[in-house]
């Protein structure tokens, strides 16, 4: 098993990080360029951020296949030909000639990139020790913040020097250098035992996830949480790019290096999970966004983007700690377990524009801070649920 802190450790992680970071950079790409997008093939908000949302929506449905053929056949070749097809399409959407191909081609990426993220954790789950377990899953999901940034970061500038299609093109050749290392990096199976293919058997695993008290909980809470977090930061370009701030696509880019904060957070949130109770953990990440929502609405550039580092930090603190939970708590089939938590934050991060539209239609800003609000709402709900099945947990099973 690798152990903490070792060579083998850093470098699996290391990894798994760089593959995090090329899936999350292609995932969320179009993110700040929606209003070019919507000027360019004259969208209505709505569907530009389609862009987004319907590649989040084809990844999570595709993880309903990946976890059961990964259980069969293995994790770390489903991981290498998705990072490589996923690649090529990033290349071929930069040759889209009309909105309908740009998306059917974003749909198809989805598919492809689900290899990664159905997998990780079921393969951490493998490979790592219990004690080594939680940081590196900690430190994998940094990995999905930094993707999500870079790719943000580098689309926003490149399409304000050169155009959208040269963004996506340089995306291309970025994403095949990262693929490389992660070949090299990424440490061949050891513990993985395989099981024969049968849908049968997997519809069977995925009911008895489902029925586990434990883990649906988590899912509704990880799913719901990531419903307002796409939302927002769809609805925040427009905010800011529209009076009185008008932020070019750069700035706009630049704006979520505040990804930096999910980034520190959940590896934080893996070690105060060593010492306190993980559903005390998740109500402290829903409370912190909760504060920076209600921060976002002071009409200011710089309360705004304190507030977004405060939903960056609290929602990946949160989220980090859902997802080892759940796969503490699957007693059997990981990587189905972990699946059906990513399906359920995936389909719900594809949702969150649907849902926040008619906040942001009659409310605008103040609109999509209540609408999210509501929400988090239900989530603490959530989380007072599962930290009362947590104490009667320990009540039947004490510590020795």
């Amino acid at each position: 098993m690798i152990e903490a802190s070792t060579r083998s450790f850093w470098k699996t992680t290391i990894a798994l990080c760089i593959g995090s970071l090329i899936i999350f950079a292609n995932v969320y790409f179009t993110q700040p360029i929606l209003p070019v997008l919507s000027e360019e093939f004259n969208l209505s908000p709505l569907l530009a951020s389609m862009s987004v949302s319907l590649v989040i929506l084809a990844l999570g449905i595709s993880l309903v296949f990946y976890g059961p053929i990964s259980d069969s056949i293995g994790r770390r070749g489903i991981m290498i030909m998705s990072i490589a097809l996923s690649t090529v399409l990033t290349f071929s959407i930069a040759f889209s000639t009309s909105y309908e191909w740009f998306l059917t081609l974003r749909v198809v990426q989805g598919i492809s990139l689900a290899g990664l993220p159905a997998l990780a954790v079921a393969y951490i789950g493998e490979e790592y020790s219990p004690r080594a377990l939680t940081l590196a899953i900690g430190i994998y999901i940094s990995g999905n913040t930094i993707g999500g940034m870079f790719g943000r970061l580098l689309s926003g500038t490149m399409t304000d020097w050169f155009g959208w299609r040269s963004a996506f093109l340089t995306m291309s050749v970025v994403s095949l250098v990262l693929f490389l290392l992660f070949i090299v990096l990424l440490k061949p199976s050891q513990h993985f035992q395989p099981k024969p293919f049968r849908w049968k058997e997997a519809l069977h695993d995925y009911k008895g996830h489902l029925q586990n008290k434990y883990l649906w909980l988590a899912y509704l809470i990880g799913g719901l949480h990531f419903f307002i977090f796409v939302g927002h930061f769809n609805y925040v370009t427009y905010l800011l790019s529209g009076p009185p701030f008008h932020l070019s696509s750069s700035w706009i880019g630049a704006l979520f290096l505040t990804y930096i904060a999910g980034t520190i957070s959940s590896p934080v949130a893996g070690k105060l999970a060593e010492r306190f109770h993980r559903t005390m953990c998740i109500k402290i990440g829903i409370l912190i966004m909760m504060v920076g929502f209600l921060t976002t609405l002071i009409p200011h550039i710089s309360t705004i983007i304190i507030g977004l580092l405060f939903n960056c930090f609290g929602f990946f603190f949160a989220h980090s700690i859902a997802s080892s939970w759940v796969n503490e708590k699957a007693a059997y089939a990981k990587a189905s377990a972990s699946g059906l938590y990513l399906i359920s934050y995936y389909i719900g991060g594809s949702l969150g524009p649907l849902y926040l539209e008619p906040f942001w239609a009659v409310g605008k800003w103040f609109g999509v801070v209540l609408g999210c609000l509501i929400v988090l709402g239900v989530t603490s709900l959530c989380a007072w649920k599962l930290s009362k099945l947590e104490d009667s947990s320990e009540i039947n099973h004490p510590t020795n």
